[in-house]
Protein backbone atom coordinates (compact mmCIF):
# COMPACT_ATOMS: atom_id res chain seq x y z
CA UNK A 1 0.00 0.00 0.00
CA UNK A 2 1.34 3.41 -0.96
CA UNK A 3 1.76 5.69 2.02
CA UNK A 4 0.30 9.18 2.12
CA UNK A 5 2.57 12.20 2.52
CA UNK A 6 2.28 15.38 4.59
CA UNK A 7 4.04 18.35 2.98
CA UNK A 8 4.48 21.76 4.64
CA UNK A 9 4.74 24.59 2.11
CA UNK A 10 6.92 27.65 2.52
CA UNK A 11 5.87 30.61 0.38
CA UNK A 12 8.95 32.81 0.23
CA UNK A 13 9.18 36.51 -0.52
CA UNK A 14 12.41 38.48 -0.12
CA UNK A 15 13.96 35.67 1.89
CA UNK A 16 11.09 35.36 4.39
CA UNK A 17 8.21 32.91 4.70
CA UNK A 18 4.82 34.54 4.16
CA UNK A 19 1.22 33.35 4.26
CA UNK A 20 -2.00 34.87 3.00
CA UNK A 21 -5.60 34.10 2.04
CA UNK A 22 -6.47 33.32 -1.61
CA UNK A 23 -2.92 34.37 -2.52
CA UNK A 24 -3.27 37.87 -0.99
CA UNK A 25 -2.95 39.78 2.31
CA UNK A 26 0.50 38.33 2.96
CA UNK A 27 1.77 38.16 6.54
CA UNK A 28 5.26 37.26 7.73
CA UNK A 29 5.46 33.69 9.01
CA UNK A 30 9.11 33.32 9.92
CA UNK A 31 12.56 32.35 8.71
CA UNK A 32 12.28 29.66 6.00
CA UNK A 33 15.41 27.76 7.01
CA UNK A 34 14.33 27.59 10.66
CA UNK A 35 10.84 26.46 9.66
CA UNK A 36 12.16 23.87 7.19
CA UNK A 37 14.51 22.45 9.81
CA UNK A 38 11.68 22.24 12.34
CA UNK A 39 9.36 20.49 9.93
CA UNK A 40 12.06 17.99 8.99
CA UNK A 41 12.54 17.15 12.67
CA UNK A 42 8.78 16.99 13.29
CA UNK A 43 8.23 14.29 10.68
CA UNK A 44 7.29 16.08 7.46
CA UNK A 45 7.67 13.74 4.50
CA UNK A 46 8.69 16.44 2.07
CA UNK A 47 8.78 20.23 1.82
CA UNK A 48 7.71 22.67 -0.87
CA UNK A 49 9.47 26.03 -1.31
CA UNK A 50 7.76 28.57 -3.55
CA UNK A 51 9.36 31.83 -4.62
CA UNK A 52 6.06 33.68 -4.87
CA UNK A 53 7.37 36.86 -6.46
CA UNK A 54 10.15 35.24 -8.49
CA UNK A 55 11.52 38.61 -9.49
CA UNK A 56 14.98 39.02 -10.93
CA UNK A 57 15.98 41.02 -7.85
CA UNK A 58 14.85 38.27 -5.47
CA UNK A 59 16.28 35.32 -7.35
CA UNK A 60 19.73 35.35 -5.73
CA UNK A 61 18.12 35.69 -2.30
CA UNK A 62 15.89 32.72 -3.04
CA UNK A 63 18.80 30.57 -4.29
CA UNK A 64 20.57 31.19 -1.00
CA UNK A 65 17.45 30.03 0.85
CA UNK A 66 17.34 26.85 -1.27
CA UNK A 67 20.99 26.16 -0.52
CA UNK A 68 20.53 26.75 3.22
CA UNK A 69 17.39 24.59 3.38
CA UNK A 70 19.22 21.74 1.61
CA UNK A 71 21.88 21.89 4.32
CA UNK A 72 19.33 22.05 7.14
CA UNK A 73 16.94 19.20 6.23
CA UNK A 74 17.13 15.48 5.58
CA UNK A 75 13.94 15.16 3.53
CA UNK A 76 13.23 15.82 -0.16
CA UNK A 77 11.97 19.23 -1.19
CA UNK A 78 10.39 20.78 -4.26
CA UNK A 79 11.17 24.29 -5.46
CA UNK A 80 8.91 26.47 -7.61
CA UNK A 81 8.38 30.03 -8.75
CA UNK A 82 9.24 31.58 -12.09
CA UNK A 83 10.89 28.46 -13.53
CA UNK A 84 10.77 28.54 -17.33
CA UNK A 85 13.83 26.72 -18.69
CA UNK A 86 16.26 23.85 -18.19
CA UNK A 87 19.10 26.08 -17.02
CA UNK A 88 17.08 27.31 -14.03
CA UNK A 89 16.22 23.74 -13.09
CA UNK A 90 19.85 22.71 -13.36
CA UNK A 91 20.80 25.55 -11.02
CA UNK A 92 18.11 24.69 -8.45
CA UNK A 93 19.04 21.00 -8.45
CA UNK A 94 22.70 21.94 -8.01
CA UNK A 95 21.69 23.97 -4.93
CA UNK A 96 20.05 20.89 -3.39
CA UNK A 97 16.45 20.82 -4.61
CA UNK A 98 15.03 17.37 -5.37
CA UNK A 99 12.13 18.43 -7.63
CA UNK A 100 10.94 21.54 -9.38
CA UNK A 101 7.43 22.88 -9.76
CA UNK A 102 6.26 24.71 -12.89
CA UNK A 103 2.99 26.57 -13.21
CA UNK A 104 2.37 29.61 -15.43
CA UNK A 105 5.40 28.83 -17.63
CA UNK A 106 3.95 25.39 -18.43
CA UNK A 107 0.59 26.92 -19.35
CA UNK A 108 2.34 29.33 -21.71
CA UNK A 109 4.59 26.60 -23.14
CA UNK A 110 3.24 23.07 -22.45
CA UNK A 111 6.27 21.60 -24.22
CA UNK A 112 8.35 22.73 -21.24
CA UNK A 113 6.92 19.81 -19.23
CA UNK A 114 8.21 17.29 -21.77
CA UNK A 115 11.60 18.96 -22.10
CA UNK A 116 12.16 19.02 -18.34
CA UNK A 117 10.94 15.44 -17.99
CA UNK A 118 13.32 14.28 -20.72
CA UNK A 119 16.24 16.23 -19.30
CA UNK A 120 15.86 15.47 -15.59
CA UNK A 121 13.40 12.56 -15.30
CA UNK A 122 9.66 12.81 -14.69
CA UNK A 123 10.15 12.17 -10.96
CA UNK A 124 11.72 15.62 -10.84
CA UNK A 125 8.86 17.50 -12.54
CA UNK A 126 5.83 18.72 -10.59
CA UNK A 127 3.17 20.66 -12.46
CA UNK A 128 1.36 23.08 -10.17
CA UNK A 129 -2.25 23.85 -11.04
CA UNK A 130 -4.14 26.68 -9.35
CA UNK A 131 -7.88 26.10 -9.74
CA UNK A 132 -10.71 28.49 -8.98
CA UNK A 133 -14.40 27.56 -8.73
CA UNK A 134 -16.42 29.87 -10.89
CA UNK A 135 -19.92 29.46 -12.33
CA UNK A 136 -20.05 25.76 -11.54
CA UNK A 137 -16.64 24.93 -13.04
CA UNK A 138 -13.09 24.54 -11.80
CA UNK A 139 -10.97 26.73 -14.04
CA UNK A 140 -7.19 27.11 -14.07
CA UNK A 141 -5.92 30.54 -13.04
CA UNK A 142 -2.40 31.77 -13.71
CA UNK A 143 -0.04 34.53 -12.62
CA UNK A 144 -0.55 33.85 -8.88
CA UNK A 145 -4.29 33.50 -9.28
CA UNK A 146 -4.83 36.81 -11.05
CA UNK A 147 -5.63 35.60 -14.57
CA UNK A 148 -8.40 33.19 -15.60
CA UNK A 149 -7.20 30.96 -18.46
CA UNK A 150 -10.44 29.40 -19.66
CA UNK A 151 -8.81 25.98 -19.25
CA UNK A 152 -10.60 23.39 -17.12
CA UNK A 153 -8.43 22.08 -14.28
CA UNK A 154 -8.96 18.37 -14.93
CA UNK A 155 -8.31 18.72 -18.65
CA UNK A 156 -5.02 20.51 -17.94
CA UNK A 157 -4.01 17.89 -15.35
CA UNK A 158 -4.55 15.14 -17.93
CA UNK A 159 -2.46 16.99 -20.52
CA UNK A 160 0.33 17.67 -18.01
CA UNK A 161 0.40 13.99 -17.08
CA UNK A 162 0.48 12.96 -20.74
CA UNK A 163 3.33 15.38 -21.41
CA UNK A 164 5.56 13.85 -18.73
CA UNK A 165 4.75 15.41 -15.35
CA UNK A 166 5.65 13.17 -12.43
CA UNK A 167 3.18 14.76 -10.02
CA UNK A 168 0.40 17.33 -9.95
CA UNK A 169 0.27 19.94 -7.19
CA UNK A 170 -3.39 20.93 -7.21
CA UNK A 171 -4.15 24.10 -5.26
CA UNK A 172 -7.69 25.29 -4.72
CA UNK A 173 -7.44 29.07 -5.06
CA UNK A 174 -11.00 29.16 -3.73
CA UNK A 175 -10.08 27.40 -0.47
CA UNK A 176 -6.55 28.75 -0.01
CA UNK A 177 -5.97 30.08 3.51
CA UNK A 178 -9.60 29.61 4.58
CA UNK A 179 -8.91 26.56 6.82
CA UNK A 180 -12.35 25.23 5.87
CA UNK A 181 -11.04 22.04 4.28
CA UNK A 182 -9.58 20.93 0.96
CA UNK A 183 -11.74 21.17 -2.17
CA UNK A 184 -12.65 17.49 -2.30
CA UNK A 185 -14.67 17.58 -5.52
CA UNK A 186 -11.96 18.85 -7.87
CA UNK A 187 -9.27 16.83 -6.07
CA UNK A 188 -11.31 13.66 -6.53
CA UNK A 189 -11.99 14.46 -10.17
CA UNK A 190 -8.30 14.94 -10.91
CA UNK A 191 -7.11 11.86 -9.01
CA UNK A 192 -9.64 9.71 -10.86
CA UNK A 193 -8.49 10.92 -14.27
CA UNK A 194 -4.70 10.70 -14.14
CA UNK A 195 -2.23 7.90 -13.26
CA UNK A 196 0.34 10.08 -11.46
CA UNK A 197 0.29 11.25 -7.82
CA UNK A 198 -1.78 14.28 -6.86
CA UNK A 199 -0.81 16.63 -4.02
CA UNK A 200 -3.86 18.41 -2.62
CA UNK A 201 -3.36 22.00 -1.47
CA UNK A 202 -5.50 24.84 -0.17
CA UNK A 203 -7.86 24.88 2.80
CA UNK A 204 -6.30 22.63 5.46
CA UNK A 205 -7.50 23.61 8.93
CA UNK A 206 -7.44 20.48 11.09
CA UNK A 207 -6.48 16.77 11.01
CA UNK A 208 -9.97 15.76 9.81
CA UNK A 209 -9.41 17.72 6.62
CA UNK A 210 -6.34 15.61 5.85
CA UNK A 211 -8.29 12.41 6.50
CA UNK A 212 -11.07 13.61 4.19
CA UNK A 213 -8.78 14.44 1.29
CA UNK A 214 -7.01 11.09 1.56
CA UNK A 215 -10.09 8.89 1.99
CA UNK A 216 -12.75 10.80 0.03
CA UNK A 217 -10.65 12.34 -2.73
CA UNK A 218 -7.79 9.78 -2.93
CA UNK A 219 -5.04 12.40 -2.85
CA UNK A 220 -1.55 10.94 -2.59
CA UNK A 221 -0.22 13.82 -0.50
CA UNK A 222 -1.58 16.88 1.27
CA UNK A 223 0.13 20.23 1.51
CA UNK A 224 -0.46 22.92 4.12
CA UNK A 225 1.18 26.13 5.23
CA UNK A 226 -0.44 28.48 7.73
CA UNK A 227 -1.71 25.86 10.17
CA UNK A 228 1.83 24.52 10.54
CA UNK A 229 3.61 27.89 10.52
CA UNK A 230 1.44 29.29 13.31
CA UNK A 231 1.29 26.10 15.40
CA UNK A 232 -2.47 25.62 14.98
CA UNK A 233 -1.85 21.98 14.11
CA UNK A 234 1.38 20.03 14.39
CA UNK A 235 2.55 17.48 11.82
CA UNK A 236 2.82 14.80 14.51
CA UNK A 237 -0.80 15.48 15.51
CA UNK A 238 -1.99 15.03 11.92
CA UNK A 239 -0.03 11.81 11.48
CA UNK A 240 -1.27 10.34 14.76
CA UNK A 241 -4.88 11.14 13.79
CA UNK A 242 -4.44 9.55 10.35
CA UNK A 243 -2.89 6.40 11.84
CA UNK A 244 -5.75 6.09 14.28
CA UNK A 245 -8.15 6.18 11.32
CA UNK A 246 -6.32 3.53 9.33
CA UNK A 247 -4.49 5.71 6.82
CA UNK A 248 -1.06 4.42 5.84
CA UNK A 249 1.49 7.19 6.33
CA UNK A 250 5.27 7.33 6.32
Amino acid sequence: MLTKRIIPCLDIKNGRTVKGVTFGNLQDAGDPVELASRYSEEGADELCLLDITATLEGRSTFLKVVEDVATAVSIPFTVGGGISNEKQVETLLSKGADKVSVNTSALLDPGLITRLSNAFGNQCVVVAIDARYDEGKWQVVSHAGTKPTGIMATKWAIEASDRGAGEILLTSFTADGTRNGFSLDITREVTQNIPIPVIASGGAGNPQHFLDVFTQAQADAALAAGIFHYGIVRIEEVKTFLKEHGVAIR
